[in-house]
């Protein structure tokens, strides 16, 4: 049998030093056809050489972190250190998932979402936006965190009503979870956005960063 993929000699250096090897398919499988170039993984340990697991796009996958089954990274995702990418689901988008952190199912995690520690997120779950999820947490059932928030405690559950479950509506006082529960306690925390630095340029006031890469800019022209 050939082999799924091989290594290229595209390289790509990863956040913490490592030496990323672009892939390419070996044989055709799911929607990937042979000969089409992948993202980037440190080894083979990385992505599984069994079923139709895929990294491709820019995505990276390095350290001990592990795709397989028919689980899909793509976009700028990053996936590292012991985190485990597996099943149906996908790592999209500018997400991180790292850590100890499992993403199962049919579980989605995309835009710029971070899952990281302890966390699992699985069944249809979706994880999204600028959320966070970390610590302990874990999000499974049909449910959708997608808040501005990290998430480092507690069961959310999309979707089911059995049980001992409190709507976590009442607790936030924020229609935005209507639909979703959370079992046992659980921690929320706001995400601060990042101070940006301003300079003033006559009456307006306008990002410095910005300022200084337009600047750079002109003068490559």
């Amino acid at each position: 049998m050939n082999k799924k993929y091989s290594l290229t000699k595209n390289t790509k250096v990863a956040m913490n030093g490592a030496t990323l090897f672009q892939i390419q398919a070996e044989i055709s499988f799911g929607a990937v056809v042979k000969g089409d170039l992948g993202g980037y993984i440190e080894a083979e340990k990385n992505l599984s050489t069994d079923g139709n697991a895929w990294v491709s796009g820019n995505a990276q996958v390095y350290g001990d972190a592990r795709v397989s089954g028919n689980a899909q990274v793509y976009g700028d995702a990053q996936v590292y250190g012991n985190a485990w990418v597996s099943g149906n689901a996908q790592v999209y988008g500018d997400a991180q998932v790292y850590g100890n952190a499992w993403v199962s199912g049919d579980a989605q995690v995309y835009g710029n979402a971070w899952v990281y520690g302890n966390a699992w997120v699985s069944g249809n779950a979706q994880v999204y936006g600028n959320a966070w999820v970390s610590g302990n947490a874990q999000v499974y059932g049909d449910a959708r965190v997608s808040a501005k928030a990290s998430f480092t405690l507690g069961w959310f559950i999309g979707g089911d009503d059995s049980g001992k479950i409190t709507d976590i509506t009442d607790k936030t006082g924020s229609d935005y979870w209507k639909n979703q529960y959370v079992l046992g306690d659980y921690k929320i925390e706001p995400i601060e956005d990042e101070k940006k630095e301003t300079i003033k340029i006559g009456n307006n006031t306008y990002d410095k960063t910005e300022v200084e890469n337009a600047l750079k800019n002109v003068k490559s022209l």
